[in-house]
């Protein structure tokens, strides 16, 4: 299977757009088996070659970088575009196919079984909770993708008796033209408007991951999401609509979930992972473990055993007989409202970030007619949100530091303060996970 994939790099004429994390990986696994072949590197940054060791002892490179590194894009047999990279504005016509990505070329030279989870939030639940089911019913498996785990870097450990679970973002999605044997969309609300020409343009994307399959596939999909219903059609596999609203092929009835009509789980059993949205989720995966043919009373003890990711209502501890939870995942103003749904009790929020058009109008709604007690803004969405606020609910602060300080001074003992920023973390901390991080460290100090 690697030498199929080394055949199609051989000769050409490859561009590696971007060189972070997985611009790195792709790199490696070429110069590793093509040691001679030139290679083209384009990225924004303009100290590439003085900070990768590897750049400076290759001399069979070509570098191109600075402001102007994504002009010229049609002079390449193979683009490798980074996840993160952006042709807003940008007429793609001319490359379209050109653009490739590790995923995608995954899928499409091994031969391995695959089951890809996208959704605009619980996909990384979902895809780990799914590699754990698998995992504990000894089926050999590994978890890659947008998890935070190139593909290439493990391409040379797979074989055709795997199982391989992947994390999709809609980045990863946006120029495929493969798709994964069981396919799972959880969800899709507006996210990522900075990257993308619409909030249509980013759903579009996220359903790359059905449109390519085959007779035999699976295509799973939350048929209570307005969007998706408006977006799926032409499905060429086998389809399951999951919905806990009680319609549909896998459904919520009284406290029973139902797989075709058939009980296979209650809500009530003992889970780490709380709330409705939560449970959505765990109906995805109650799906693949009865299309797969796995065992039903294994498959709900991993559930039950299944231990919250961090920074996805993630309790930091209790101090001074308050709660305090990260949900630093929680960048769309759905994520936050479900959060809030889950934990019950909540009396103090932190919100805010990168504003990246998003329409808070609906959050604001609920947020004024919510039992919240207390809602701590920080720049910039925050700041623009409390405009419109009940003024004696509202706290404006700059930092997260003053953010926390504020919820021990304000917070109901016995109650709830919840991190869920229904922003974007980028251009105030480096990702979700550093934003996270801090609030944990502050809240844990004395």
């Amino acid at each position: 299977m690697i030498n199929d994939l080394i055949k199609y790099f051989k000769g050409k004429k490859v561009l590696i757009l971007g060189f972070g994390r997985e611009g790195q990986s792709t790199y490696k696994l070429i110069r590793k088996y093509l040691k001679d072949q030139r290679l083209y590197i384009a990225d924004s940054r303009e100290d590439l070659m003085e900070n990768n060791k590897c750049l400076k002892e290759d001399n069979n490179i070509t570098i191109i970088s600075g402001k102007n590194y994504l002009e010229n894009l049609n002079e390449y047999d193979i683009i490798m575009k980074s996840p993160g990279i952006s042709f807003v504005g940008i007429d793609t016509t001319k490359f379209f196919h050109k653009i490739k990505s590790q995923l995608e070329l995954l899928l499409e030279y091994f031969n391995v079984f695959t089951i890809g989870i996208t959704g605009t939030k619980g996909k990384s639940t979902t895809s780990s909770l799914i590699y754990e089911t698998l995992k504990k019913q000894d089926v050999k498996c590994m978890l890659l993708g947008n998890i935070g785990v190139p593909v290439f870097d493990y391409i040379d450990t797979i074989n055709d008796e795997m199982t391989l679970v992947l994390e999709m973002s809609s980045h990863q999605l946006e120029y495929m033209e493969k798709s994964p044997n069981i396919a799972i969309l959880l969800n899709v609300y507006e996210e990522h408007l900075d990257h993308y020409e619409s909030f249509e343009k980013y759903a579009e994307a996220k359903c790359n991951i059905y449109k390519y399959q085959k007779e035999g596939d699976y295509f799973l999909y939350n048929s209570d999401n307005e969007m998706l219903n408006k977006l799926v059609k032409s499905i060429k596999g086998t389809t399951y609509t999951v919905s806990i609203k009680g319609h549909g092929d896998v459904y919520l009835k009284g406290d029973q979930v139902y797989f075709n009509n058939k009980p296979i789980y209650d809500k009530n059993e003992s889970r780490n992972l709380v709330g409705d949205y939560n449970l959505n989720n765990i109906m995805f995966v109650l799906a693949v473990s009865q299309i797969l043919n796995l065992d039903i009373n294994k498959t709900i003890k991993s559930i039950r055993e299944f231990k919250t990711l961090e920074h996805r209502l993630e309790l930091v501890g209790k101090y001074d007989d308050v709660l305090y939870y990260d949900n630093s995942i929680g960048t769309v103003p759905m994520a936050t409202i479900e959060a809030i749904k889950a934990l019950k009790n909540v009396d103090t929020l932190i919100i805010g970030g990168m504003d990246r058009g998003i329409d808070y109008s609906d959050f604001i709604k609920y947020l004024n007619n919510s039992d919240i007690n207390n809602i701590i803004c920080m720049p910039k969405t925050g700041h623009d949100i409390a405009k419109k606020l009940k003024e004696e609910k509202t706290y404006v602060v700059e930092n997260m530091e003053d953010a926390v300080k504020t919820a021990k001074r304000v917070t109901g003992k016995g109650k709830i303060c919840l991190l869920s920023p229904a922003a974007a973390s980028y251009g105030y901390f480096k990702n979700f996970e550093e934003k996270g991080n801090l609030y944990k460290e502050l809240v844990r100090k004395s």
